[in-house]
């Protein structure tokens, strides 16, 4: 089946919230349905920093991607649990600094895949590709990236907001199974949702709108993701303060880091 076939394949539903589409509604998108609104305003009742921390989520993206090419020079960038496309993903940011940059989306979600075309504009010295493939089975993404990437060189994996969906015993070996097979000077770029008893909350009420579950992760389950990495400054936090643009951001319940492969 070719890429475009896939994408006629896309089979979309309406009828119940969908996780895409609930982000879509928190980081103010237009890509969702009354059914996500509900669900996402639910989440909100007991966790109202939602929304902020979506958008803080978005922000960290942008100011990761950018640090990344304009400063560290990396040109290759592999975006695992890509999400609906919006302003500012990473092949715009990326080769807003840098026009050669390369970028290798993945996701598997029908949803997404519908709106992946919008991922695969490019400088044209630059290049986009999409990977329908369960960013669970490394081997297989890999093997696609290939077509795009270089794993010779350098590449920045990013997993922002994704890992929740993998249950917490298994997402360290996901990662590592990803950052193995890449050269020194690659870098990975992660971001989640900690636990606290309001996360916990707002897990619970998102876990009501017959969705696919979400886990909140404890601080130590996200760091031990860059056991044996270099993580660049500030380290390990909030993402709203990880180089903010503006004085005066306030943490939220989102922590992340860039951390780089010796």
């Amino acid at each position: 089946m070719s890429q475009q076939d896939t994408f006629d394949a896309a089979v979309l539903r309406t009828d119940a919230p969908h996780s895409a589409r609930v982000w879509n509604y928190w980081i103010g998108g237009k890509d969702y349905y009354e059914v996500d609104r509900r669900l996402g305003d639910d989440v909100i009742a007991v966790y109202p920093q939602a929304q902020e921390l979506a958008r803080a989520s978005r922000g960290f993206q942008t100011r990761a991607v950018r640090h990344l090419a304009a400063e560290a020079g990396i040109g290759q960038f592999l975006d695992i649990g890509t999400g609906l496309p919006v302003a500012g993903s990473t092949h715009e940011v990326a080769q807003a600094s840098n026009p050669t940059a390369r970028i290798a989306y993945v996701d598997n979600d029908p949803l997404v895949l519908a709106h992946a075309r919008a991922l695969l504009t490019s400088t044209p010295q630059g290049r986009t590709q999409y990977i329908a493939q369960n960013f669970m089975d490394t081997e297989q993404v890999l093997r696609e990236a290939r077509e795009t990437l270089d794993l010779s060189q350098p590449v920045a994996v990013m997993v922002l907001s994704t890992l929740g969906h993998v249950e917490p015993a298994a997402g360290v070996d996901l990662l590592r199974r990803y950052m193995a097979p890449l050269v020194s000077g690659s870098y990975l770029v992660l971001c989640d949702t900690i636990s606290t008893p309001a996360t916990v909350a707002a897990q619970e009420a998102y876990a009501a709108g017959d969705t696919p579950a979400y886990w909140v992760r404890h601080r130590d389950e996200i760091t031990a993701s860059a056991e044996g990495m270099e993580m660049v400054e500030p380290g390990f936090g909030p993402v709203s303060l990880w180089w903010p643009e503006a004085s005066g951001a306030t943490a939220v319940d989102q922590w992340g880091f860039v951390a780089r492969k010796p």
